[in-house]
């Protein structure tokens, strides 16, 4: 395994670690979107330094570059948000699984603009996802694994917002670096949060004994695994990324299984299975022959 692929393997460790850490602070009593709100903006002090390290090519003179990378805050607040709403109304793993399916909303949103073209092998990868999501969740029978319907919608709606982010970060990527962008996108996750959530407890957090976990959710959740995570595609082909990017909703899982003492059925465990190797395969067939993106110039 090169460098390269272990910073991606990183990145989807912390991404999978920051959904327990989040689990436990909610435990707490601590609301989601103070949670969010605290993972988004310490994230943002650690791409600050990121950008003040690599300042060369950041483009934050170009109108472009706030207009997309604005858009990319938008979708990664939702993201955030709307992952810990998951978590707080059904589990870990449920939620950490929904939001895996990213790659289906994008693909749903790229036929409808007309930027790809479906095909039978795509509409079947959804197909297989849909019904993946039918057992994880257990729709048929909502409430009985303790997943309620604001629980799948919440985690439904976190991979349709990391969507957006997908899409705001790729069309502000031509117009400045990709810590640039990330801080534009942070600045306007913490301006958007930090109104929903209880005042009380965000004051409060500034204080609270539990401010290791905050902490250690923003480092690791918002600040290192997005850099990693970006460094690591620069010099990994798609594929690969795919594949490894697996380790996220798998360490979730097993961190509310271990940690939380969270439980699955046979049949969540099925519909889990069959969303994360789908949803790889589908990546995986897409990105065949594409190289590694270019995202960070020499001095990046």
């Amino acid at each position: 395994m090169n460098a390269s692929t272990v910073f991606i393997a990183l990145a989807a460790l912390f991404w999978g670690l920051s959904g327990g850490i989040g689990g436990l602070l909610m435990a707490d009593g601590w609301d989601p979107f103070v949670v969010s709100f605290y993972r988004g903006s310490i994230g943002l002090l650690c791409v600050l330094v990121w950008l003040m390290l690599r300042p060369r090519g950041s483009g934050l003179s170009n109108p472009r570059l706030w207009f997309w990378s604005a858009v990319a805050g938008l979708g990664v607040a939702g993201n955030f948000s709307f992952y810990f709403l998951s978590i707080a109304n059904g589990s870990v793993a449920v939620a950490a699984t929904l939001m895996y399916c990213a790659p289906v909303f994008v693909y749903l949103v790229s036929f409808a603009l007309k930027l790809e073209r479906p095909t039978a092998v795509k509409w079947a990868a959804i197909v297989m996802v849909m019904l993946g999501i039918m057992l994880l969740t257990q729709i048929y029978d909502i409430g009985a694994s303790g997943v309620t319907a604001l629980g799948v919608g919440a985690g439904l709606l976190a991979g349709l917002s990391y969507a957006i982010f997908i899409f705001g970060f790729k069309y502000a990527a031509p117009h400045g670096s990709p810590q640039s962008i990330l801080c534009i996108a942070f600045s306007v996750l913490a301006l958007i949060l930090v109104w929903p959530g209880d005042k009380g407890q965000t004051i409060e957090a500034l204080t609270t004994p539990d401010w290791p976990l905050f902490v250690a959710l923003g480092v690791f959740g918002a600040g290192l695994s997005f850099v990693f995570y970006i460094i690591g595609l620069n010099h990994t082909a798609p594929a690969v990324a795919s594949i490894v990017a697996m380790v996220e909703p798998v360490t979730a899982s097993l961190f509310g299984v271990a940690v939380l003492n969270e439980s699955l059925v046979v049949a969540q465990v099925a519909g889990m299975a069959l969303i994360l190797i789908t949803v790889t395969a589908l990546s995986v067939y897409s990105n065949a022959g594409q190289p590694p993106p270019d995202l960070l110039d020499e001095e990046g």
